[in-house]
């Protein structure tokens, strides 16, 4: 009995992941993306981050990967993850195979890359077969993604239409006359030579000449060029990608969702001429049985309520970094930007501020004869008596800006130094599931390079649980009694609801909790800004990496606010 209900019970989770949509947590994927794509590429260092953008980028120098959320994906999480979960395969081959990769906004190398994916997947598939179901489940999805033919114009149009059909055997929309028959002669061209690659890299007992394949296939890319008719250097128009929508897509609890994406994989596995039982493997790829095991377990660490997945919070504590003397601190020292700093901060030393008005106790005749709009200066007491602990966010995202932003923390605190404000610097990162909370300037002393070379040796690494940094570092902050506590963080918090519980329990103590969010654009921006008002700080403001240097300002700015 307890067999049949065990068995009543498993259908019921299975089904449950076909019909039901979970949050997965990003630092989850983190730690399953780095897992799985240092096995697929045998790199043991390679890094993955996770972007809020849905933009796909492979980093060969630093073995990193960058890939989207799973929102950017169409259907339920269970068919997002399979979705995403393949995409990060093929960036995984790229880190293993590839010798180049070329940026995709001039012809030449949009069209390098394309040949490059079916390469190091042909070449990925020899060693990990099982993927060439997830595939082909991808390419039925990813459809979803692209955009109509009819849609685009011009050259733009001959690319998309080139890499569809290449790519997947098929095309989204319609193509005529001349333009048609030059993407079939360039798709069938760029095949053979595929194929031929592939016959020389067996014979060779598979040992990778990166030269003369790179030569190869950049001598291929041009004359797949020609029969298109593009110019190598001509710039290349965003290409639209169709996003997701909030109750649109394929979900296999409907017949007629199920039924459609069953036709779309029957086409594409007839276009790949696999020796399979159709029908057999057309239902083994819509269940997707072989990644469900692994995705319960991703769902059942996304649900975890007590620590998030983390280590205890209980056996956790503040960690100060190896004193190391030989760091060199000189390279997040940028003097220029402290100068700056210090300049702005010299009116707020003196405790007066000039202000040009039209009225006031003195008139600035230069002023007025150059027509200024306001000529009267007047006088204007500033005071900052306030004490603030400030937090770094140091998680693997700041990894491709990591001295810029070193560089804005350092000119933050020579500011706060030069205003004798007291504070408390602290910066957290993760590794291997385990949280660490580095302490890198403590309270009762005075900032100099000797914490600089502690931030110097805190490395970008693992995802932002926010929640849990904050309830270790509550007693020590406790004991600082700060009257500003400011949060400086790229990420998305792991649980935003435990987020919002543990300030609000800040606040109780009467400390002001202020958050500024960095994000890579100013859209990033904007959306991190819109999280962090959810999470009920008090304060917020947020600038795009590329301001960086506008850091230190911003945050002398609030603290003059508040």
């Amino acid at each position: 009995m307890s067999i049949f209900w065990n068995t009543k019970e498993k259908e019921k989770e299975d089904n449950d992941l076909d019909t039901v949509d979970f949050r997965i947590r990003n630092d989850v994927l983190m730690d399953i993306s780095t897992f799985l794509a240092r096995r697929w590429s045998n790199h043991h260092d390679a890094v993955v981050t996770i972007s809020r953008e849905n933009k796909t980028y492979t980093n060969l120098e630093k073995n990193k990967i960058t890939i989207p959320q799973l929102e950017y994906f169409h259907g339920n999480t269970f068919q997002k993850y399979r979705q995403w979960r393949t995409l990060l395969w093929h960036e995984s081959m790229r880190l293993k195979y590839s010798f180049k990769i070329y940026d995709t906004d001039i012809v030449f190398g949009h069209i390098f890359n394309i040949l490059e994916t079916k390469r190091v997947e042909i070449l990925g598939l020899d060693e990990w077969r099982g993927m060439i179901k997830e595939i082909i489940f991808y390419e039925a999805l990813s459809g979803n993604n692209k955009p109509l033919l009819n849609s685009l114009h011009g050259k733009s149009k001959i690319i998309e239409a080139f890499s569809q059909f290449f790519l997947t055997g098929f095309i989204k929309g319609e193509i005529f006359g001349g333009e048609n028959e030059r993407i079939l002669k360039a798709s069938e061209y760029a095949k053979n030579s595929i194929k031929e690659y592939i016959k020389k890299y067996e014979i060779r007992d598979k040992l990778l000449d990166p030269i003369s394949d790179q030569k190869w296939l950049e001598s291929e890319t041009r004359q797949i060029i020609k029969i298109l008719q593009l110019d190598s250097l001509m710039s290349i128009p965003p290409i639209p990608i169709i996003m997701p929508k909030d109750k649109i897509g394929l979900s296999t609890s409907h017949e007629e969702d199920e039924k459609k994406l069953s036709n779309q994989i029957e086409k594409i596995v007839k276009l790949k001429n696999k020796e399979i039982e159709l029908e057999k493997v057309k239902k083994e790829i819509v269940q997707g049985k072989d990644i469900k095991e692994e995705f319960k377990a991703i769902v059942k660490e996304s649900k975890k309520n007590d620590n998030k997945g983390y280590e205890s919070t209980e056996n956790l504590s503040i960690t100060v970094p190896y004193d190391n003397i030989e760091t060199d601190e000189n390279k997040i020292y940028d003097y220029n930007l402290i100068n700056k700093t210090k300049t702005a901060l010299k009116e707020w030393k003196s405790g007066w501020k000039e202000k040009y008005d039209y009225q006031g106790e003195e008139l600035e005749l230069e002023n007025h004869i150059e027509r200024q709009s306001k000529i009267f200066i007047s006088d204007k007491k500033i005071s900052i008596n306030v004490k603030i602990s400030i937090l770094l966010d140091l998680s693997s995202s700041i990894e491709d800006n990591e001295i810029e932003y070193k560089k804005a923390a350092v000119a933050l605190c020579e500011g706060l130094e030069y205003l004798d404000i007291k504070f408390t610097l602290y910066a957290f990162n993760t590794e291997s599931r385990a949280i660490k909370c580095w302490v890198i300037k403590p309270q009762n002393v005075r900032w100099g390079s000797f914490y600089a070379k502690r931030l110097m040796q805190i490395k970008p690494l693992g995802g932002t649980p926010l929640a849990e940094v904050y309830k270790i570092l509550q007693p020590v902050i406790n004991s600082f009694k700060p009257d500003i506590f400011v949060t400086l963080t790229d990420g998305e918090p792991s649980d935003m609801n435990a987020v919002r519980s543990t300030i609000s329990s800040y606040k109780r103590y009467g400390i002001r909790m202020i958050a500024i969010g960095l994000g890579s654009d100013t859209n990033d921006a904007i959306g991190i800004g819109l999280n962090l008002k959810y999470l009920n700080y008090e304060k917020t403001l947020t600038l795009s990496k590329k301001r960086l240097q506008d850091l230190p300002k911003k945050v002398l700015g609030l603290l003059i606010l508040s």
